[in-house]
């Protein structure tokens, strides 16, 4: 079993499927104006093809792992979620470059997706730590990220230049193995009050 593998998780709110162009369609809709944030990347409608493929190239070459967030109620895709910095020897994976149209967020997807990312990575993969990371302006990404249970490890500073050249600060987080017990009860009880 390989980090970079992408086998189909479900549960009643959503379902992560192995990213392929039949979700190009649905993701280029569900984007909308998303691509102009400006803290952030995220593929344009007409950049969902290109996108799709260099996720798929980086997942042949073993570097990560790409799903499309489905929406159960009505089997659409409505964003993007991976596995990057894999690093099996290490029993560690970031879980990010993850995106939900505007109709998705606030629905529930986003917590449901992430139980089954962590359940997989923890459970599944035996991971000792998960990341995620998020631009410091991302300020809905970090409260996200933090109600799902994660500890804020620190901040990168100017870590990575972004397309319009400014330097990101990168906010890293993370999900130990011994902290999974609660993180995991935290979001199934999230996930029963909606």
């Amino acid at each position: 079993m390989s980090f970079a593998d992408t086998p189909v998780l479900e549960n009643d709110v959503v379902r992560l499927e192995p990213l392929s162009h039949d979700h190009r369609d649905d993701l280029a809709v569900a984007v909308g104006d998303l691509s102009r944030t400006w803290y952030t990347r995220i593929p344009s409608p007409e950049q969902m093809a290109e996108e799709i493929d260099r996720r798929l190239a980086r997942q042949a070459a073993g570097a990560l792992a790409p799903w499309a967030v489905v929406d159960a109620r009505d089997g659409r895709a409505v964003g993007m979620t991976t596995y990057l910095n894999l690093d099996d020897a290490n029993r560690r994976l970031e879980v990010g470059s993850t995106w939900l149209g505007r109709a998705a967020q606030g629905t529930g997807i986003n917590p449901a997706a992430k139980l089954l990312m962590l359940e997989r990575a923890f459970d599944v993969l035996g991971c000792i730590a998960v990341e995620l990371r998020t631009h410091w302006h991302n300020h809905q990404s970090r409260a996200a990220i933090a109600r799902l249970g994660a500890k804020q490890d620190g901040v990168l500073r100017s870590h990575t230049i972004m397309p319009d050249g400014i330097a990101r600060d990168t906010v890293v987080f993370s999900i130990l193995s011994t902290e999974w017990a609660a993180v995991r009860a935290g979001l199934e009880h999230r996930l029963a009050a909606r």
